[in-house]
């Protein structure tokens, strides 16, 4: 038996978290896995039932689940709310509480999605995996908000950097055995420290290519010649930043999956926001939430097999030209998130 909480969180959370779940019953029926599928709010819908974005209790529950699935979190009503209440700082919450170090982003080109921003051919191999330090840096250093001055300060301890410096080796040597590590060390301390931890374990991994990159430049790079990368390693709030970029190579935030590792418990959630001026009109992506789905069966089961049935059932559709409104055009018949979830089912079972 899988035992899995589903977070829908605010806005469009609970739509796409709806087509989650559906993947999941459908993968309960086809491989004959047993889902115990459990829900409770999160976020903005939390502060509103309990007077917290996240409840020390949930930690608790979340504690004894396998995986977690969360929607988005986030809404307008609530930013008038004090700091530490607002549905964003929750999140934070259940990322440092649950020590969920590494943040693992892939970014893939779909030729078959309708939206085509880019020439194809510049960006038709893109297949990137990001990854991303998620539990140190400026979200969680020493701060302070005045009326004439404030300051966020970035942190990170050896060890941090160490953990998820090994875990992009990691990544890296699955692969093609090439990882870019994104710093700034020309101008921060943080990231002198970090170069020189990526430069050290690599005498442990000497199979892997290491390509060091200002983040000023990895963010033009990544518009030029996204081909070039495979694994990038990155700190917090960089990460946060070129991952949401990297994202619109496959058309749209929509279309990317998430997953955060290395705690008690495995977390997956879409890189989109909560998107409330959509909410509840189906209209949102659900596919950056089924490729999540993807990424717990890959991380959290190993059950590669089935990954590859999701991505595979994910493709298929694009390819006949299926798409919702974030990535439409001329080309693509566009369809509501239950029709894309329903039609992403059936090549599933196909």
């Amino acid at each position: 038996m899988y035992n899995i909480l589903v977070l829908p969180g605010d806005g469009i959370g609970k739509e796409v978290s709806n087509s989650a779940v559906r993947i999941l019953e459908t993968v309960g029926e086809q491989f004959n896995i047993e889902m115990n599928i459990k829900s409770e709010v999160f976020g903005g819908k939390s502060y509103e039932k309990y007077g917290e974005p996240c409840p020390d209790k949930l930690i608790e529950r979340a504690k004894d689940v396998d995986a977690i699935f969360l929607g988005a979190v986030g809404h307008p009503k609530y930013d008038e709310l004090p700091s530490d209440k607002r549905p964003e700082k929750g999140l934070l919450k259940l990322r440092k509480e649950l020590d969920l170090y590494c943040n693992i982003r892939p970014v893939k080109y779909y030729s078959g999605s309708g939206r085509k921003i880019w020439n194809e051919d510049r960006v038709k191999n893109t297949n990137i995996t990001f990854v991303r330090e998620l539990s140190g840096g400026a979200y969680y250093g020493e701060r302070h908000q005045g009326e004439e001055f404030s300051y966020d300060r970035i942190e990170y301890s050896k060890e941090q950097i160490e953990r998820i410096v090994r875990k992009g080796y990691e990544v890296a040597m699955v692969g093609n055995k090439k990882m870019h590590s994104i710093d700034k060390a020309n101008v921060l301390s943080t990231s002198k420290m970090w170069r020189a931890c990526v430069n050290k374990m690599n005498e442990e991994f000497p199979e892997v290519e290491v390509v060091h990159q200002y983040v000023d430049n990895a963010a033009a790079q990544l518009m030029s010649n996204p081909e070039q990368f495979e694994v990038l390693l990155t700190e917090n709030m960089f990460g946060d930043i070129l991952s949401d970029q990297g994202a619109i190579l496959s058309g749209s935030l929509g279309m990317l999956p998430s997953a955060s590792l290395g705690g008690a418990v495995d977390l997956y959630e879409p890189g989109h926001g909560s998107a409330p001026d959509i909410m509840g009109k189906n209209l949102a992506n659900p596919i950056g939430s089924i490729l999540s789905i993807a990424l717990m069966f890959k991380y959290t089961f190993n059950r590669n097999d089935i990954a590859d049935c999701i991505e595979s059932a994910v493709e298929n559709v694009l390819n006949k030209a299926y798409c919702t409104m974030d990535i439409s055009s001329p080309n693509c018949m566009v369809i509501g998130t239950k029709e894309m979830t329903e039609k992403i089912i059936v090549e599933m079972c196909s």
